[in-house]
């Protein structure tokens, strides 16, 4: 877990030295905005479409050899990027189509990798193993963000991937050395002539039958898009109502990553977090919002974001243990499959839904609405479901005994 771990925080920060510079690369060559919203959404396309084929194939194939060449082509696609760059061979059709590569890749290697994660430590030990995985994404995150600059300023902008190809590449030769739990991976096989399509039909049937994932993805799903894009709502009110700058938002920035760190802490020491969990921690965030909202100040708003996201990456880290642990084994690359999918609509629905409300209500309306909108949802879901009749399981009678001949 701890060569895991490493090799982790490398890649995480490979690929936000490279997420940093791609929006960059894609005005560089294009001049247009409206380009490099493109290029994002079509390296998204295909975890809307393929998602839950790609949580299907990690389930049936050796998670292991899987993610190993998953990392392996994605080091591969990022290589081939730096040469083109390299040779100024780069315009907007091959950048299209190796984010779109990217995306189909990621399809499997997300879950893949995530799974592979938990069965590298005792079924107990699962939560404390997602919440070193949050923690260690947070601080790939500023490692690569910070990173992120000193390459390009030195290197060029085909330096980000490089490092990122050889971040890959570094998670593809430590996977082979890794030793799973025996118990942890212990599921049912695939029959060899299982249809695909019906393989995709069971992890869609399971996830909508399971209630518990389906509060989990309106509680994530509402607050990822009116809570979580504090890259925009954030630098819109440090730089408009507040009267800061772009130092000022990398100020909050860094805050927020902070607390995110923190949270992951605070998160693996959950055992066994439920919904309910989820729900509260999202709606306590949600009510930090509103009041970050109103800040009347730089000073006041730094005070109320670091508890505004430790509170939130706890309830990030809670609802990831609950989706990674609640199917069973042999379910859930096909879960985490459905809910890539999920993820990618509300990726692409949240910026304009959340664009649209900012033109309405400025900055502050946004996050106060937001918030509001957060925690009212929540609250309602609750209450609806404490009302909810419960079912009584009439008893079944026990089958009477087949007659038989005596032998």
């Amino acid at each position: 877990m701890r060569w895991w771990s490493l090799a982790n925080l490398v890649s995480n920060a490979g690929t936000w030295m490279q997420l940093t510079v791609q929006n960059l690369l894609v005005l560089q060559i294009t001049g247009s905005a409206a380009a490099t919203g493109l290029s994002l959404s079509v390296q998204a396309a295909p975890g809307l479409l393929m998602g839950v084929a790609g949580g299907a194939a990690v389930d049936r194939w050796p998670r292991k050899l899987t993610a190993a060449v998953s990392q392996a082509l994605l080091g591969t696609v990022a290589f081939t990027t730096a040469l083109l760059i390299a040779f100024d061979q780069l315009n907007l059709p091959a950048l299209m189509a190796l984010a779109a590569v990217t995306g189909l890749i990621a399809t499997v290697d997300g879950p893949a990798c995530s799974l592979l994660g938990n069965d590298l430590v005792r079924a107990e030990d699962v939560p404390s193993a997602i919440g070193v995985g949050s923690l260690v994404s947070n601080a790939g995150r500023l490692a690569g963000t910070g990173l992120a600059g000193l390459a390009v300023g030195v290197f060029g902008t085909g330096a980000a991937y490089v490092a990122n190809g050889v971040s890959f590449l570094f998670v593809a030769a430590v996977i082979p050395f890794l030793r799973p739990v025996t118990h942890t991976v212990t599921r049912k096989a695939a029959p060899a002539d299982t249809d695909d399509d019906m393989s995709v039909r069971e992890g869609l049937r399971f996830f909508a039958r399971r209630p518990r994932l389906v509060a989990l993805a309106g509680i994530t799903g509402i607050s990822a898009i009116f809570g979580r894009n504090y890259g925009l709502t954030l630098a819109v009110l440090v730089t408009g109502p507040l009267a800061g700058g772009a130092g000022s938002f990398g100020t909050v920035s860094t805050v927020l990553a902070v607390g995110g760190i923190i949270g992951a802490v605070l998160g693996a020491r959950l055992r066994k977090p439920s919904v309910r969990l989820v729900g509260t921690l999202a709606a306590a965030g949600a009510l930090l919002q509103v009041v970050a909202g109103l800040s009347p100040s730089l000073a006041v708003l730094l005070i109320l974001v670091l508890p505004m996201a430790v509170v939130e990456s706890v309830s990030d880290t809670a609802g990831t243990t609950v989706l990674q642990t609640d199917p069973p084994a042999e379910m859930r690359g096909r879960v985490l499959g459905v809910w890539g999918s999920i993820k990618t609509v509300w990726g692409l629905a949240g910026p304009p839904a959340l664009g649209l409300l900012m033109e309405l209500a400025g900055a502050r309306g946004a996050l106060v609405a937001g918030g509001l909108l957060i925690a009212g949802a929540i609250g309602a879901g609750h209450l609806l479901r404490r009302r909810a009749p419960t079912p009584v399981l009439t008893p079944v009678p026990a089958p009477r005994p087949a007659l038989s001949t005596a032998a």
